[in-house]
């Protein structure tokens, strides 16, 4: 089977021929149909990530398809993957046929392409957990939301406004009003969260998703203390049950179309293009691989 192989990290993918997976107790081999390119496949790549396959590996994390060998799900089921080391502690998901421990998996519905399975847990399930889990969401509330036009953002936007909020986007250039936001969902970081945060009314509430525009944030201790906003941070790794167990709802919401999300399909050859398309700044979906 053809597979994209990382020899060091930085280097550019490169597509080989490697050998088809071998069914083992506890696994699923799924014949790829779609595969994300995300940033935290493109932080592995780097070498920035905090572990890493040994190299040579074939990255990805989340990918969509049908099953051909199981001793848990049936031979022709569509389903998603994502989670248990998949593309971080051992080979990923960029490849024709995808070796994955059974938990990995999800079932995918009919109605939901398989590009859009492939790309969907991540920034769904990130934006669900943030509102109704972290930030505990209520109807009624003031949102301000960065990084809007994002995956993750375009998604906050939509489950904050079907939760019965009304939510703003935040422009990076222009600094929001002072003290009208019950809740910010960041997306971005940087200086965009340290100019937003003034936005957010004293005992009010911040989460923090991403970190594209900067990792670092430069706060007056002293003011910040007389603001009292609660900084939540996102960790969906210690809650991917949480997410795992929207799943589900998310998927139905994408199926009917109360929810949408934009991707771009690349060939699988083209894993070098998908990586530098998900750096540029502006860039509007997410990025998957089909073979």
């Amino acid at each position: 089977m053809k597979a994209i192989r990382i020899h060091g990290f930085d280097a550019v993918p490169v597509l080989e021929e490697v050998a088809d997976p071998v069914p083992r107790p506890g696994r699923t081999i799924v014949r790829m149909q779609a595969a994300t390119v995300g940033h935290i496949d493109r932080t592995v790549w780097r070498g920035s990530f905090l572990r890493h396959p040994p190299l040579p590996y074939t990255p990805g994390v989340e990918a969509a398809g049908i099953v051909i060998a199981s001793g848990r799900y049936e031979v022709g089921q569509r389903v998603w993957l994502r989670g248990s080391g998949l593309g971080t502690l051992f080979d990923g998901t960029w490849c024709e046929r995808i070796d994955a421990p059974d938990e990995t998996l999800g079932l995918l519905p009919d109605a939901v392409p398989m590009e859009l399975g492939a790309a969907f847990f991540s920034p769904t399930t990130s934006a669900w957990v943030a509102l109704h889990e972290v930030a505990k969401l209520q109807a009624g509330e003031q949102v301000l939301v960065t990084g809007a036009s994002g995956a993750v953002g375009s998604l906050v936007m939509q489950l904050a406004r079907d939760a019965g909020c009304t939510v703003t986007p935040v422009d990076p250039n222009i600094a929001p009003a002072a003290t009208s936001a019950d809740l910010l969902i960041d997306t971005v970081g940087g200086n965009v969260l340290a100019a937003s945060l003034p936005a957010v009314r004293p005992g009010g509430r911040a989460v923090l998703i991403g970190y594209t525009a900067g990792p670092t944030l430069q706060l007056d201790i002293a003011h910040f203390l007389q603001r009292d906003v609660a900084l939540l941070p996102l960790n969906m790794f210690r809650r991917e049950a949480e997410g795992r167990a929207a799943a589900p709802e998310l998927l139905a919401r994408l199926a009917d179309g109360r929810l949408r999300l934009d991707v771009q399909s690349f060939a699988l050859a083209d894993a070098a293009i998908a990586l530098e398309w998900i750096a540029q700044r502006g860039h509007r979906g997410r990025a998957v691989l089909v073979p």
